[in-house]
């Protein structure tokens, strides 16, 4: 949460970012395609504190895929 300070992001958008990285993170692994890692790490360097609908989409669409099978 810290290193989200730099960014000037308000409190509330420091807690959006916190909750898309958390996202992210449960369903990252590197059991993953090559690709989906490659969308989960472009989704994670963003420069925002929110996904557009289409990000939003796409990270859904992996976690309803993988979230089950990666995560113990």
């Amino acid at each position: 949460m810290q290193h989200l300070k730099s960014f000037n992001y308000l409190p509330q958008e420091c807690q959006q970012m916190q909750v898309i990285c958390d996202r992210i993170s449960r369903v990252y692994s590197d059991l993953l395609e090559e690709t989906v890692k490659s969308l989960l790490q472009s989704l994670g360097k963003l420069n925002r504190p929110c996904l557009t609908a289409v990000e939003e989409k796409l990270l859904s669409v992996v976690e309803l895929e993988y979230g089950r099978e990666i995560i113990p």
